[in-house]
């Protein structure tokens, strides 16, 4: 079975930092792409950031220059590195993988369980 870890949500202050990581286990031999969405009370869930397997990444406007994705391919794992941190960025944030091959086929998409992560004014 494929999954996704995420660690690394808490409660910060206003203009402060966290660092998010989701780690990919079972087996697996590539990922395709892995990014961050996060979803806020009462609002859709929204794509914040995504690298793919070859370093190409795209982010939100509203995290352009405030938040960065990295990955350890040898590990399987994704990084958010997310500075001056706004109340706004308030939400839970999941981790994706799309196009996993693992196991003997492929995961089209797999979801991590999501970390909380409060921003406080």
């Amino acid at each position: 079975q494929v999954q996704l870890v995420e660690s690394g949500g808490g409660l910060v202050q206003a203009g402060g930092s966290l660092r998010l990581a989701c780690a990919a286990s079972g087996s697996i031999r590539s990922i395709n792409a892995m990014g961050w969405y996060r979803q806020a009370p009462g609002r859709q869930r929204e794509l914040v950031t995504h690298i793919t397997s070859d370093g190409s990444t795209n982010y939100a406007d509203s995290v352009k220059g405030r938040f960065t994705i990295s990955r350890d391919n040898a590990k399987n794992t994704v990084y958010l590195q997310m500075n001056n941190l706004k109340p706004e960025d308030t939400a839970v944030y999941y981790c994706n993988a799309k196009g996993i091959y693992a196991l003997g086929r492929t995961y089209l998409e797999v979801w991590g369980q999501g970390t909380l992560v409060t921003v406080s004014s």
